[in-house]
């Protein structure tokens, strides 16, 4: 929901919201893992939600007491699947780093593979907060991140997640705006990815969000396994036919 607070408009979500507190848990983690692999993403916080207001959810109901996850609003709107809202992005380079965090995280709700689920443009935002004539590519929405929108558990662990083979957030526009050298460098950040900053980050997900000292560590598991995985994979995964570079390909020459 859109609230107005005393430092300016942010988009909440809270408890007791339709998809439950653990989609706030995964949109924490998410958040913080983007901004960890460099990607940009909005200005966050966790807020404490009193019983003194009463917060309607668009598909009704209303928000329970306690943390909830919020952003700030900026000026800007989602893709609309147009190649030239691509070019004007100030930061092309993250379209490559988008994806193999998508597919590190098995983030399903941008574009799923094998038309498993309806692409989704609205979690690809491009902000005005840019230079002029330009616009920037952030990391948003990431509820359907590690358990594609159910429960964090213990199985979430699972070999054949962890080695699922598929990439995720690769939308047919995004191809021509790989980069070989992009994606190898996406590939040496993920590689830094360790247990303590997973543990950190997992940890900090409120108690009051219901997520299991079992299912924070079999994150981590999942994480930690996805992360040298991917790495070991991922370019093969795009291109398996060791094709020359798409877009960029000077770039990648440099």
């Amino acid at each position: 929901m859109l609230v107005h607070t005393d430092v300016g408009d942010g988009y909440l979500k809270a408890m007791g919201n339709p998809a439950g507190e653990h989609a706030l848990a995964c949109e924490l983690v998410g958040t913080q893992l983007a901004a960890w692999f460099g990607l940009p993403v909005f200005d966050f916080a966790i807020i404490n939600v009193t019983a003194a207001v009463e917060l309607p959810f668009a598909k009704g109901g209303l928000a329970t007491p306690g943390p909830a996850f919020i952003t700030r609003a900026e000026p800007g709107e989602p893709w609309g699947g147009k190649d030239r809202e691509l070019k004007r992005l100030a930061n092309p380079e993250d379209i490559s780093r988008l994806v193999v965090f998508d597919t590190w995280t098995l983030n399903c709700d941008r574009h799923a593979p094998n038309k498993s689920r309806k692409p989704n443009r609205n979690n690809v935002f491009l902000s005005e907060e840019a230079p002029k004539g330009e616009l920037l590519l952030r990391a948003m929405d990431h509820t359907h991140c590690f358990a594609f929108g159910s429960a964090l558990a213990k199985r979430i662990a699972q070999i054949d997640r962890i080695r699922d083979p598929n990439v995720y957030g690769l939308f047919p526009e995004f191809r021509a705006f790989l980069g070989r050298a992009a994606v190898g460098r996406s590939v040496s950040h993920l590689r830094q990815a360790n247990r303590q900053l997973l543990t950190e980050i997992t940890q900090s997900i409120p108690p009051e969000w219901d997520v299991s000292q079992a299912a924070r560590e079999a994150l981590v598991d999942l994480l930690l396994g996805r992360a040298s995985y991917v790495a070991d994979c991922i370019i093969e995964r795009l291109w398996p036919q060791q094709e020359l570079p798409f877009m960029g390909g000077l770039e990648d020459e440099r």
